[in-house]
């Protein structure tokens, strides 16, 4: 496991697809403003050397307010933009080889849901896990389906922060928080909504309350 801490329990995923032409940047901005505290870069279909003048732009966004940008697969543009970390799906670099690349001061995230996965990317390395998909998602976030008792049971197996994600919003948020897991990924809860730095705020406060109660 990285040295470096970081709070994972409104974690945005970005895809500005969601966003209807408005500017990534500043939805970034409005995002982190409104409580997002950690901040994946997932982008598709964009050549790499656009890819890479994205990355370079989100992360002074992330860094003027000190949160540490994940970029989704491509260990070159975390590297190139030197990124906080890297999120591995199934098909990436194996995560013990992530890590000789990266260092021990990096994040790696990976997908998992199993616990049997779990367990495994744990031993490997990862400093905390995505699990999902908890619901239905037009995200591709997770490809399997995890239920509220999957959450508990990965939570219960594991040292290191379980992110639930897939189909997560304000209706549902408390509920997902409730199995215990550390925090919550999301994208179109943030990125396809008109304000989105209210509906960042609205999500963090839904957040806040469930830790409170369960503290």
């Amino acid at each position: 496991m990285g040295e470096i801490s970081f709070d994972c329990h409104l974690y945005l995923v970005t895809d500005r697809r969601w966003l209807g032409g408005r500017n990534l940047c500043d939805a970034v901005e409005e995002a982190i403003r409104g409580g997002v505290t950690l901040l994946q870069l997932r982008e598709k279909d964009m050549s790499s050397q656009d890819y890479y003048q994205l990355a370079a732009k989100v992360k002074k966004t992330a860094d003027m307010y000190h949160i540490p940008l994940i970029i989704n697969d491509r260990l070159d543009i975390a590297l190139a933009v030197d990124a906080a970390g890297v999120h591995l799906g199934l098909d990436d670099l194996p995560i013990p080889v992530v890590r000789k690349i990266l260092g021990k001061d990096r994040i790696i995230g990976a997908s998992a849901a199993t616990v049997a996965e779990a367990l495994r990317f744990q031993q490997q390395g990862a400093d905390y896990l995505g699990v999902g998909a908890v619901f239905p998602t037009a995200t591709k976030l997770g490809n399997e389906r995890v239920g509220f008792e999957d959450l508990r049971r990965i939570k219960a197996a594991v040292d290191i922060p379980i992110v639930a994600i897939g189909g997560i919003k304000a209706e549902n948020v408390r509920d997902v928080m409730a199995t215990g897991v550390d925090g919550v990924a999301v994208v179109s809860a943030i990125m396809d909504q008109r304000d989105i730095g209210a509906a960042s705020r609205q999500l963090a406060a839904l957040i806040g309350q469930v830790k409170e109660e369960t503290a």
